[in-house]
């Protein structure tokens, strides 16, 4: 239940509108604009730590940029982002035993993990993370670090859920009421040899979490059903045309050896790309349970 007071209510018009007005000022223009420098990931100075918070206060992400190059080392990652208070490591099937995915290629080695689109060369479409998993297992934050990147291609685009929750709200309320209802999408369950590998998880695709708006996307259609009624499926469209139209805060940006994303897990895509046998692209995603908190106040 939203409560009332809540900028993102439907019904509170006012609230939304001192929201919207501050969200939008000095909203940063280009995806270089989300970029800061850190010296040492694990230990951030006072300057550093507060830049980066100052653009995922206002873009729900950033982008910071290290001398760690071409290093399999995930422990300063992991260090940075519990310095913003993400701990709580969701652990999926395909995850590494720690916890940490290693993204790349599977598909031209007859691995399992190549049947899964995050393993290929292949795009992705625009989607939020874990946009399948339980309410219990929601994904509220995630970090996305480069070890290597492709010899051509890989490229994100990157867009705030808030600056898509206020294009729909704006065009039509009722496109937000809609994508707020209980059963608004259901993922398909996924079967596997031994049956029912995962249950199907209906749910909302706006919700508010700890006074923070939240989103459940995927532009597939394979492994999605949204309701079928006029109020969603026109939703959806709009949606769909707005993530199409490359929007105002819409940044296109290729993460280098060194650089990560840290967000609140913001809408994303991600380009068809070539590497090497000998030279992989390899991109390490940690996903939480936690939102991404500022723990210097």
């Amino acid at each position: 239940m939203i409560p009332l007071n809540s900028p993102f209510h439907p019904d509170n018009e006012r609230g939304y509108q001192a929201w919207r007005a501050q969200k939008l000022a000095d909203y940063p223009q280009q995806g270089n604009d989300l970029i800061v420098e850190v010296k040492d990931p694990a230990h951030l100075t006072d300057s550093e730590y507060a830049a980066l918070w100052q653009r995922i206060a206002k873009a729900q992400m950033a982008i910071y940029a290290t001398s760690m190059g071409e290093s399999e080392d995930k422990e300063p990652i992991r260090k940075l982002a519990a310095q913003f208070g993400l701990t709580h490591l969701d652990a999926n099937w395909l995850a590494d035993e720690d916890g940490v995915t290693s993204l790349t290629p599977h598909d031209e080695d007859g691995q399992q993990r190549g049947e899964f689109i995050p393993y290929t060369h292949r795009p992705i479409r625009w989607h939020t993370d874990g946009y399948y998993n339980p309410r219990e297992r929601r994904i509220w934050a995630m970090t996305l670090h480069c070890v290597r990147a492709a010899d051509e291609g890989g490229i994100n685009d990157l867009y705030d859920h808030e600056l898509a929750y206020i294009a729909l709200r704006d065009a039509n309320p009722a496109h937000i009421r809609a994508l707020m209802m209980d059963d608004a999408m259901t993922i398909p369950a996924r079967t596997d040899e031994n049956g029912v590998a995962r249950a199907a998880e209906p749910g909302p695709a706006f919700a508010v979490e700890d006074h923070q708006l939240h989103l459940r996307y995927t532009a597939r259609t394979r492994s999605i059903a949204w309701k079928n009624d006029a109020a969603t499926q026109a939703a959806v469209a709009a949606i769909e045309a707005l993530l199409a139209s490359q929007p105002m805060g819409c940044y296109t940006l290729r993460l280098e050896p060194g650089l990560g994303l840290i967000c609140n897990n913001t809408l994303h895509t991600r380009s068809g790309f070539t590497d090497r046998p000998e030279h992989r692209r390899l991109l390490y995603r940690a996903r939480y349970h936690d939102h991404l908190r500022n723990l210097r106040t």
